[in-house]
């Protein structure tokens, strides 16, 4: 069973948070492998093709966190075979989670891309979650690129959607991710407004982890209007709550902040201690971008300080983290490159399969052509030789069946490029061919059993039977 949960980013930036808000599992990885190997199971079993889109869907999802080259492969095999079955949902959950494992190995414009085309198949159903929940996003993946206006476009958008039919379970969500846009854009009312409409979310939800988030936001908010001591009250909230959650990635964050407070209220002790909480916390869990920025504020710190050897041991230390992500960053590129080509491969696969399904039908429509005139040939030769009349009508009428039958079929296609797929014009234009082909239809039918019976070469039994009729019906000479 799928449940709703947040998967967090982070820019290099190290300023604040993202939450991405999707369908998706749990982030712990080794839940996730146990699962996969479950759904795979069930994957390897399942028949029906709307099943298999959907087991293979959520199968990319739980693959995702440990494994995302896979998890895109399996995702994109999805979404041909929901576009294969026309099955909509299908469609658009893969798309999702397709878009987030691009969006784990850093590959934003491919993400972005693909949650448009989710966009533009949810804007046309009925499903104010799916929207609201697209366009967010849509928001995150600008935001991760540091385009924090165009992000909030599409939270205001999103906004309206969770406003306008009341989705309750992204309320918290819109407002946090609101309030992140502001701050990074230092519009601090704004992002104080939308924090703490997320804090009184978070509290009416009664989740710790979620109210310490908030409080963390808030806390930045604070400090950026120069409110210190509740910058400092809610920081030092939000640590107690995160710790006792261990969200460690959101403490780095708030301890962090904390840090900058108190190195703006001249506390050199505490400014220094609560950045080495924040180096420690995220050296452990290997958060690389949090580590970096607390040990360049350490460097800048200490220089302040005139601690020589302390800034230029962080200095150091600040140069060997530069070069860790200069690595991942060139792992990551290795991973869109290999991603893409990957996906171009087996969309060559996908071509080759719809080219063959395309021929197929060609050779179809090639054989009915050739059938029609032979059919007709064989009813014409059918009524030269002693058979029933009747069986030459049948024969006759399906012949032109067939043959209008296989015109429409050929026209079908143009009609609907003519009209791009407007079912109203498409609706006028095979009325009109119709009401052209019907009564076409019906003289021809006429004309054509009217030829074979005449044209039918009667038995020596049938000339007698007629010419002695001929004969009875003659008149009496001098009548």
């Amino acid at each position: 069973m799928m449940t709703v949960t947040s998967l967090r980013y982070t820019s290099f930036a190290g300023k604040y948070f993202l939450l991405l808000t999707l369908l998706f599992f749990t982030n712990d990885a080794s839940a996730q492998k146990t699962k996969a190997d479950s759904l795979g199971k069930l994957l390897t079993a399942e028949k029906q093709d709307t099943n298999r889109v959907r087991l293979m869907w959520q199968l990319a999802g739980a693959m995702n966190i440990y494994n995302p080259d896979t998890a895109i492969l399996l995702a994109q095999q999805a979404l041909y075979l929901a576009k294969d079955v026309h099955y909509i949902e299908g469609q658009s959950r893969s798309m999702g989670v397709l878009a987030n494992a691009f969006i784990k190995i850093g590959n934003y414009p491919r993400a972005l891309e693909l949650n448009i085309q989710k966009l533009q198949i949810e804007e046309k159903r009925d499903k104010p979650r799916n929207l609201a929940s697209v366009l967010m996003n849509i928001g995150v993946i600008h935001a991760l690129q540091e385009e924090y206006r165009k992000a909030l476009e599409y939270y205001s958008k999103a906004d309206s959607v969770i406003r306008q039919f009341n989705v309750e379970d992204m309320k918290y969500y819109i407002a946090l991710n609101m309030g992140d846009a502001y701050n990074r854009l230092d519009i601090s009312d704004s992002a104080y407004l939308y924090f703490n409409r997320s804090l009184e979310l978070a509290k009416r939800l009664d989740d710790v982890d979620l109210v310490g988030t908030s409080m963390t936001g808030l806390g930045h908010s604070y400090l950026k209007m120069g409110i210190y001591p509740l910058s400092k009250e809610n920081y030092q909230q939000a640590i107690t709550h995160l710790q006792s959650v261990n969200d460690d990635e959101i403490l780095c964050e708030a301890a962090l902040g904390l840090a900058r407070l108190y190195g703006k209220l001249n506390k050199s002790d505490s400014a220094a201690y609560y950045a080495t909480l924040s180096v420690s916390v995220a050296k452990k869990d290997g958060f690389l971008s949090h580590e970096m920025e607390a040990a360049r504020f350490l460097t800048d710190h200490y220089k302040k300080q005139k601690n020589i050897d302390s800034a230029f041991v962080y200095m150091n230390y600040v140069q060997e983290l530069n070069d860790s992500v200069n690595s991942k960053s060139r792992i990551r590129q290795s991973q869109i490159l290999s991603s893409n080509e990957q996906l171009r491969q087996l969309e060559i696969a996908q071509n080759k399969k719809i080219a063959a399904k395309e021929r197929l039908q060609q050779l179809q429509l090639l054989f009915i052509g050739i059938f029609i005139p032979g059919f007709f040939l064989f009813t014409l030769l059918l009524s030269r030789i002693k058979i029933h009349i009747r069986i030459i009508k049948i024969l006759g009428i399906l012949s032109l069946l067939i043959f209008f039958e296989y015109l429409t079929l050929l026209l079908h296609p143009y009609v609907m490029a003519l009209t791009h797929h407007t079912p109203v014009y498409e609706i006028l234009i095979f009325v009109s061919i119709a009401a052209l082909l019907i009564p076409a239809h019906h003289r021809i039918e006429h004309w054509l059993i009217s030829k074979l019976v005449r044209n039918r070469v009667k038995t020596p039994e049938e000339k007698f039977k007629v010419k002695t009729i001929k004969i009875k019906m003659k008149k009496p000479p001098g009548v």
